[in-house]
């Protein structure tokens, strides 16, 4: 078995015949990162050289030296990584336990939204978040998994109407943490995630390149597992429900159509003008059922729309609330967890940005990408399945939750960005 390679930071490259701007050197058997005053930048610095540390084929690193804190830790960890790798960190003792937890959790979020559709359908993928939970905390998880016809008989018509097609019937986890010991405690919060395990676009068909990475549209569900995962490890006392909304958009005979009609259980009406915005009519039903938990604060979890990633691209999530205290609350756990978030607007009249002349609002605009402001419309369309008429909910579009190729930061793939903001967050 192969020795660590040693990593130090430094303040002066040690070398001379390298560029002042690089990142990294090699002296006496070790690496050495160059950092400088601007700590947010020191970050970033580290994580590329995380990366580049990665793609040179070492296997296992060891923190030495002055200087390493946790974060500067976490974010060599970060780079260092890909879907492929098995690479270890030796993290300084202080500290060990702690980053292990967080590494532990974005390799199970990384792994579900990597592993292709054939591996990861809407009933496997509640099931392995199920047994994942519950293998976690057996004396305070229960859970129940409603699927196929049983969704239209509880009426949840959005999970049922977008997956029905699929020969991988749909699926809602219905997930309960009760550490409390009181089976009628009050739901501090309600998770809910956009579990579509694959995504064709339905009829609103997807270019082939634009399939490609689909696999990866269960990101929401994933996030807010993993997010779960971690508070739990790091000692969350509060009864937390998790809805997972799960379902393959596909096309047969049976898939639903541009101009159908979906009457969901509130009883609002909903005309389906694009079936590739079919996150979202996911999302309601997990909305309501949170409704119907009495959660004090709901957070969703979604890849829900690109243009998200064309107003703060693939470093940040988007975020949306029409409740300032508690979007102000996650954009500090954000800063304090060291995740890019970036507050998008939603205003109340939103909801109303997606008319219909048959039903009580159309899923979309019939425009490519939903038209101009479309995450916010389709913030807007969520709001009116959001409890509380919005108030403690907040709404993530995982702008970053996916990367379709190698960058200096990230390696392909997952990146699970928002677990420790959303963990935070439910502790908070």
């Amino acid at each position: 078995m192969s020795s660590a390679l040693s990593v130090y930071l430094t303040d002066k490259m040690p070398v001379n015949y390298l560029a002042e701007k690089a990142l990294l050197a090699f002296k006496d058997d070790a690496a050495h990162i160059v950092i400088g005053d601007n700590e947010e930048e020191n970050l970033r610095r580290i994580q590329k050289a995380g990366r580049q540390l990665d793609t040179q084929g070492i296997t296992s690193l060891s923190v030495q030296g002055p200087g390493w804190d946790k974060e500067r830790q976490w974010a060599l960890s970060l780079g260092y990584t890909s879907t492929l790798s098995t690479n270890s960190v030796q993290w300084s003792a202080e500290v060990a336990d702690e980053l292990q937890q967080v590494n532990d959790v974005f390799r199970f979020t990384r792994e579900l939204v990597n592993l292709s559709a054939e591996e990861i359908y809407p009933v496997s993928l509640a099931e392995r978040v199920a047994k994942h939970l519950s293998e976690l905390a057996p004396d305070h998880v229960s859970y129940e998994l409603i699927k196929g016809e049983a969704l239209k008989a509880a009426g949840w018509m959005g999970i049922y109407t977008v997956g029905r097609a699929s020969q991988h019937e749909p699926a809602m986890l219905v997930l309960d943490y009760n550490p409390t010991g009181d089976a009628d405690a009050p739901v501090e919060s309600a998770l809910i995630g956009k579990g579509i395990t694959y995504d064709s676009g339905g009829y609103s068909i997807k270019p082939s390149e634009g399939m490609l990475s689909m696999k990866c549209d269960m990101g929401g569900a994933a996030t807010v597992s993993g997010a779960l995962s971690l508070a739990i490890r790091q000692g969350l006392n509060k009864r937390v429900k998790l809805f997972l909304c799960c379902a393959e958009n596909m096309i047969d005979g049976r898939a639903y159509k541009l101009g159908d009609i979906i009457t969901y259980k509130n009883g609002l009406k909903v005309e389906v003008v694009n079936t590739d915005a079919e996150g979202r009519l996911v999302l309601a039903d997990g909305l309501q059922a949170a409704g119907e938990a009495g959660a004090k604060q709901v957070i969703d979890a979604a890849t829900l729309t690109g243009a998200a990633q064309m107003a703060v691209g693939n470093e940040y999530n988007a975020l949306f609330s029409v409740d300032d205290e508690a979007a102000e609350k996650a954009l500090r756990f954000a800063r304090q967890e060291n995740e890019l978030l970036w507050r998008l607007p939603l205003n109340r009249w939103h909801a109303e940005n997606c008319p219909s002349a048959f039903a009580d609002t159309a899923n979309s605009r019939p425009q490519k990408g939903g038209g101009a402001g479309g995450a916010s419309n389709a913030a807007g369309f969520l709001l009116r399945f959001a409890p509380n008429d919005g108030k403690g909910w907040l709404h993530f579009d995982l702008a970053g939750a996916y990367q379709k190729s190698a960058t200096a930061m990230w390696p392909a793939g997952a990146t699970a960005l928002g677990v420790r903001t959303i963990a935070a967050t439910l502790r908070g």
